[in-house]
């Protein structure tokens, strides 16, 4: 059975967000070296520090990347891209033509209606919907009868929903964990703005503590970006899949209900003959001779 978690087209998606990951940061790197001639470029060298860089005032003035707080944002936008690819590789895998194709439906129903099921074998043997791999699975269990046949649709379309739903399940997942990796960039932040404070003997200017703060804040924000379409994703996707598998096994249900036989209608019973009355069925009594 193919069921990969991870299709081909998957992997080369990832690496072409791992591409434009590195494409990015270059950017980054080529607009930080030229802002010293460009009248726009602190405007774009203060977005770039404050969303992709962590940045850590220590206790004697001196500024620097903060290393731990910068891998937490990185890898949060990462994930973001991730995800954004993710919904818009199983949004294009998951479309009515790839699980119940009208056309295929209308033409497997007349084949099958016409007998003609090695025609309709070889239909839903090259498509690669999920309706024709499972009308393909109950027609090679045909010989063995119609309960075999149902069986074996039945099983086929649950491996393919479960199969179909895995890829799905993972935009759940970056739902829920990126924002409790926000959350540890927030305790991250919190605790270094802490220290700092502490290290200053309670009496820590704001520039100080800004920089711990701003880990905390950014942070956050870059796990509700991850979360929000993940969550939004998954909950669309999952429906949209429900309602087209579901359609699709209706589908097939109904066309293998033409395999099932025909109740007969009982001739109706012969006539049967009138019962005689007792007094007719009785011999006649024998009259009396009036000669004797």
């Amino acid at each position: 059975m193919r069921s990969p978690f991870w299709p081909s087209p998957m992997k080369t998606l990832l690496m072409l967000l791992v591409t434009l990951t590195a494409l990015v940061i270059a950017g980054a790197a080529l607009a930080q070296g030229e802002s010293d001639s460009s009248t726009a470029a602190p405007e774009a060298e203060s977005f770039a520090k404050t969303f992709f860089v962590s940045r850590a005032t220590h206790a004697d003035g001196t500024v620097g990347i903060d290393i731990v707080g910068s891998i937490l944002l990185w890898t949060l936008l990462i994930l973001s891209m991730v995800n954004v690819g993710l919904i818009g590789y199983l949004a294009m895998i998951n479309q009515r033509k790839n699980i119940v194709p009208s056309g295929v439906v209308t033409e497997v129903r007349k084949l099958i209606a016409a007998g003609d099921f090695r025609r309709a074998l070889e239909i839903t043997g090259k498509d690669e919907s999920f309706f024709s791999r499972v009308i393909h699975a109950g027609l090679t269990q045909a010989s063995h009868g119609l309960g075999s046949v149902l069986r074996a649709a039945e099983q086929t379309s649950e491996v393919l929903v479960t199969t179909r739903m895995r890829p799905i399940e993972f935009l759940y997942m970056l739902g829920q964990v990126s924002p409790m990796m926000g959350l540890l960039g927030t305790v991250y932040g919190i605790i270094f703005a802490f220290r700092v404070f502490v290290s200053m003997g309670g009496h820590a200017s704001p520039s100080l503590l800004a920089g711990g703060i701003g880990t905390a804040l950014v942070a956050t924000f870059w796990g509700l970006v991850v979360a929000i379409p993940a969550l939004a994703g998954y909950a669309l996707l999952r429906s949209k899949v429900d309602a087209l598998t579901l359609e699709a096994t209706v589908a097939a249900e109904d066309i293998f209900g033409q395999f099932k036989p025909k109740a007969s209608i009982p001739a109706p019973a012969a006539a049967k003959p009138a019962m005689a009355s007792p007094m007719a069925a009785a011999k006649p009594m024998p009259q009396p001779n009036p000669n004797t």
